[in-house]
């Protein structure tokens, strides 16, 4: 690892944040990150933060990688979010032969795009699998070298690969991004510049060497603490972390305007009393969620052993931070929008952007209330509903 890199990653994410809020604009207006910035960022290691030492990677603490990811976040979402996709792509590396991964991240600037599982399937052949499909929300894929795509096995003989659940098996194939043609589809009020474009793949073979399954911890090749968390955990933690540094942004820039601003017939923000509570009940409820999330992250890895994956109720514990941070990140966002006003509703505000961003992520798989019942359901002793 070299000199930087062996800096705390907040502090190389917190380096990169006048350069990312810089770049902001063209970000969302090409979808593409630009240089030098992108190559500040691989060189920050902040892509790699989830590789494996096997692999020459860091294996970053969870509570390490959720300060980063805010930090990145707080100048620009979409950034943040193509931060936490191929992080989150990294923790298939020890589920496939370690020739394989080699192959892929031997490159220092190798990242993969994949979208999630969808009707498409996965044809088993003889060495490897036949995939022929569209998959969507390919984040990252301006920046991808590699792609992948997410679904059931089918078996020669039509039937479904199972998993040791009973239940149909969703196995993951890798292949170079040049295998993949990218639908120009993403145009959506926010993420803008995360470029989640949609794929099509055609009758292409890939061997069984460059697939693996997510689904199974205990399957994994390196056994450190980081890699017994599920990849859905993982996958939150992510989500929670670029929703905390949105709503960390966007409540730094209202206290801000609260020095200047005076609503017509009201007093300045900043000695408006209803405005003073407001703001520290917003303050109490982003720094809570960040806090709760944390603890919960540390007391999971402690407990992490090498040769288990987390238990159910841990599995749990870490949906149910991730989803308190992300609804009160939300949360906080919608009061900051309110309160701000007419400021807060023209492009190149410090508020427009982040609120168009946050209002896309809460409409993510991850930011679903639903959790909060799943979660509810393990804590009172009912067996979940859901495949934690």
């Amino acid at each position: 690892m070299d000199q930087v890199n062996q800096r705390p990653p907040v502090d190389r994410a917190r380096a990169l944040g006048p350069a990312i809020a810089a770049a902001a604009d063209e970000i969302e207006a090409t979808q593409t990150i630009p240089e030098p910035l992108l190559t500040d960022l691989y060189d920050a290691g902040l892509w790699r933060l989830f590789l494996p030492r096997s692999l020459g990677g860091e294996e970053a603490h969870p509570s390490a990688y959720l300060e980063a990811l805010m930090e990145i976040a707080s100048h620009d979402g979409s950034v943040g979010w193509n931060m936490f996709v191929a992080n989150s792509s990294l923790l298939l590396a020890p589920f496939i032969p370690l020739e394989s991964a080699q192959a892929i991240w031997g490159d220092p600037r190798a990242v993969i795009c994949w979208g999630p599982p969808n009707a498409c399937r996965l044809k088993a052949e003889p060495g490897g699998y036949r995939v022929d499909g569209e998959w969507d929300f390919a984040s990252g894929s301006r920046q991808a070298t590699w792609a992948g795509a997410h679904a059931q096995v089918e078996e020669p003989d039509g039937s479904l690969r199972l998993n040791d659940h009973g239940k149909p098996l969703i196995r993951s194939v890798l292949f170079p991004v040049a295998h993949a043609e990218f639908l120009d589809k993403w145009n959506p009020i926010g993420m803008k510049g995360t470029a989640s474009d949609s794929y099509r793949v055609k009758d292409l073979f890939v061997p069984e060497t460059f697939s693996g399954t997510r689904e199974e911890p205990a399957l994994r090749r390196d056994r450190g603490p980081l890699y017994a968390f599920t990849m859905q955990g993982l996958y939150a933690v992510g989500v929670a972390g670029v929703a905390l540094g949105i709503a960390r942004a966007m409540l730094a820039a209202f206290s801000d305007l609260a020095q200047t601003k005076a609503p017509r017939g009201r007093p300045r923000l900043a000695d408006d009393a209803a405005t003073q509570s407001d703001y520290a009940r917003a303050e109490a409820k982003l720094g809570a969620g960040q806090a709760y999330l944390a603890s919960i992250l540390n007391d999971v890895y402690e407990r992490a052993n090498d040769i288990a994956p987390i238990g159910i109720e841990d599995r749990a514990m870490v949906r149910l931070g991730c989803s308190t941070a992300i609804q009160n990140a939300v949360e906080v966002a919608d009061w900051v929008h309110r309160a701000a006003g007419v400021s807060a509703i023209f492009p190149g505000s410090p508020f427009e952007r982040r609120f168009r961003d946050i209002h896309t992520l809460s409409q993510q798989i991850q930011s679903r209330p639903a959790h909060f019942e799943a979660v509810g359901q393990v804590l009172l002793g009912n067996p979940p509903q859901v495949f934690f």
